[in-house]
């Protein structure tokens, strides 16, 4: 068995959006992405895709894949904590069940900068995600500020204590590290930083949810993931798949990206 390939644990390759791409520019992409995927004799069930447009393109989303039964997982880009009211711009969870997502992104680096997310409105979220039956990506990571004065792995670790303060051991996430510092920088962590931190991360879900939490949740790594890259990656023990930003715009790019498995001989 190569080391990242866990009985419990299949792969995951997600491609965020951000604010990017109108829902017609969405279908073309989607449509597209299945296409390279089925030309590629993608395999559905060695690794999982799934990808994070904007709101306002998630029902063209659906109705494509739901017509078409494309293998693409898609999902929300963040998600309220409250269920309704008077809460101008927010999206419930209940809407995106709605529209059958299945994962919702929270606590994205860019929420907690440019929003002011706490770590504690993040678990608010992450409670939120699956009262809805929605599978949270929680995303952890520190900045250039934060590893120079704290070390590697001790703000990630942090930030995802407190998001699973509303968690049982019956519940289904997915962790993300995304060093802040790597982010839309073009410099990706190494592979063996990524896996230093997500080892850690490991640690806390057994420590705070039992052995098995730790065995079968998926840890992905995020910040300037690219086809070039994904393989040192990939091989590493306690990293299963990748939260892709700006290379999953490119189709081509992240097609190769899925298919990691052509790169690293697995």
């Amino acid at each position: 068995m190569a080391v990242n390939e866990h009985p419990r644990r299949t792969p995951l390759i997600a491609g965020n959006w951000k604010m990017n791409l109108d829902h017609l520019q969405a279908i073309a992409f989607v449509q597209k992405l299945a296409w390279n995927l089925k030309d590629a004799k993608h395999d559905v069930a060695a690794v999982e895709v799934a990808v994070f447009p904007p709101f306002t393109d998630l029902r063209s989303v659906q109705t494509l894949v739901s017509a078409d039964k494309l293998p693409i997982a898609f999902g929300g880009q963040d998600v309220s904590a409250q269920d309704s009211g008077a809460y101008t711009g927010e999206i419930s969870g209940a809407f995106l069940a709605q529209l059958e997502c299945k994962y919702v992104l929270i606590g994205h680096s860019e929420r907690r900068t440019l929003h002011a997310e706490t770590d504690e409105i993040v678990a608010a979220k992450v409670t939120a995600a699956l009262k809805h039956n929605l599978v949270p990506i929680i995303c952890v990571g520190e900045t250039a500020a934060d590893l120079e004065l704290h070390g590697p792995s001790a703000v990630p670790v942090a930030q995802l204590r407190t998001a699973l303060s509303g968690v049982t051991n019956a519940a289904d996430f997915v962790v993300a590290y995304e060093p802040v510092w790597a982010i839309g920088s073009g410099q990706a962590a190494t592979p063996e930083q990524a896996e230093q931190v997500a080892a850690q991360l490991r640690l806390v879900l057994k420590e705070t949810l039992g052995q098995d939490v730790a065995d079968k949740t998926r840890i992905l790594y995020g910040g300037s993931v690219k086809g070039s890259n994904i393989a040192g990656f990939m091989r590493e023990p306690n990293v299963d798949g990748a939260l892709v930003g700006g290379a999953s715009l490119d189709i081509d790019e992240f097609s190769s990206i899925v298919r990691f498995q052509q790169h690293v001989g697995l």
